[in-house]
């Protein structure tokens, strides 16, 4: 009996070293809820990796979002810019801090918010500009400081696919006002549930201490800088908890190791697929070369709906987990209520209709690429026979 090849997911959330040693250290020292040890070692990381003012380990990349908006001043009928090609959160911590989002188009080659675009959406009411780079590759930052600073307006980079890639030299995240990391198990490096805050205007680092601690001058009170700590501004449980952390320090120690893997994978993919993108088959990821991406995410583009959706069924029968992606947010029921369009958003219903995720995670290995490329290959021949 012939023996059946092992299915290979999209994505696979991997320990890469001393995770339950370390979580085995947090919890025999006592102490699990936030700011502990190991919280402190991944902010520090974070702080001198990155170059930022400073780095609040937050929960979630979602609490992250919530806390940025607060801090660039966002309130009730304020409105923010953004894309319609991101996930929920960047939208629902504009809301849930009474804004409203903007949605504008993409960039069809980025997949990154398309500057020309932002300019024109700006309002009286505009506040601010949500940033989301996508797949770990950077948006045109200076044309986006450039509209962003003409008209007084904060920039928040979401950089949740982003640790370990820059613009220019310069770490993601840290570009604009404030910045934003995830560390999800669909993440580069990954604790579960995690993210960070990245302040990278030092005037903003007070309010967002006191913010991360409930809205409490505590972090004053653990330097000896107050005698007591007492409710004093917003705030909320927005801290990462020390197990989190734990895991995610040893992900750290790892990250350089983790991302030159990914990106060895991802050049195999795109030197795998050049053939076919010459004959017009795929278009493969475009990274403009003052960026250096993370290898977060390898997409293909096929020509229309109707074949990616096929190429997925396909890849699914052999074994190969491929994915779609967002769902623009200002086709969605809560988008539409909550939100509003700020142009038209032509290149981002055509790229999410057109997209598709290949398997990429640091284990991945060259042999079961291989099998994905191969996969892909009959699967497109097929394709195209069907269509």
């Amino acid at each position: 009996m012939p023996r059946i090849p092992e299915r290979i997911p999209f994505n696979v959330p991997e320990a890469h070293g001393a995770e339950a040693t370390y979580v085995r250290k947090a919890v025999e020292g006592g102490a699990l809820s936030g700011n502990g040890t190991f919280g402190r070692l991944c902010a520090e990381w974070l702080q001198r990796r990155s170059g930022t003012a400073r780095a609040f380990m937050t929960s979630s990349c979602s609490a992250a979002l919530e806390m940025s908006t607060r801090l660039a001043g966002v309130g009730p009928g304020d409105e923010v810019i953004m894309p319609s090609f991101t996930f929920v959160s960047t939208a629902s911590a504009v809301v849930r801090c009474g804004g409203r989002p903007v949605f504008v188009d993409i960039d069809p080659e980025t997949f990154n918010l398309d500057p020309v675009a932002v300019a024109n959406a700006i309002g009286p009411r505009t506040r601010a500009i949500s940033v989301v780079h996508y797949g770990g590759v950077a948006a045109d930052m200076q044309a986006i400081m450039d509209v962003a600073r003409r008209a007084g307006l904060i920039v928040v980079e979401d950089a949740a696919h982003c640790v370990g890639a820059t613009w220019r030299g310069r770490a993601l995240g840290t570009i604009g006002d404030l910045g934003t990391l995830s560390f999800h198990d669909t993440k580069n490096l990954q604790c579960g549930e995690g993210g960070a805050l990245l302040v990278n205007e030092p005037a903003l680092v007070p309010e967002a201490e006191i913010m991360l601690n409930r809205g409490t001058n505590r972090a004053q009170f653990a330097r000896g800088e107050v005698d007591r700590y007492t409710w004093v501004g917003e705030g909320s449980n927005y801290l990462m908890s020390e197990l989190n952390a734990a895991y995610l320090w040893a992900q750290f120690e790892q990250a350089d190791a983790v991302t030159e893997a990914r990106r060895a994978l991802w050049r195999t993919y795109w030197e795998a697929f050049a053939e076919l993108e010459r004959q017009g088959t795929v278009q493969r990821p475009v990274v403009p070369d003052e960026c250096e991406h993370n290898a977060h995410i390898f997409a293909l583009l096929l020509p229309d709906r109707a074949r990616r959706d096929a190429l997925i069924a396909a890849l699914d029968e052999q074994g190969v987990q491929a994915v779609f992606h967002y769902v623009p947010l200002h086709s969605s029921p809560a988008g539409r209520k909550l939100g509003r369009e700020g142009g038209s958003l032509a290149v981002t219903d055509d790229i999410s209709d057109r997209l598709v995720r290949l398997p990429l995670w640091a284990g991945l290995g060259e042999e079961r690429v291989a099998r994905v490329i191969a996969s892909v290959r009959t699967a497109l021949g097929a394709c195209a026979v069907a269509v």
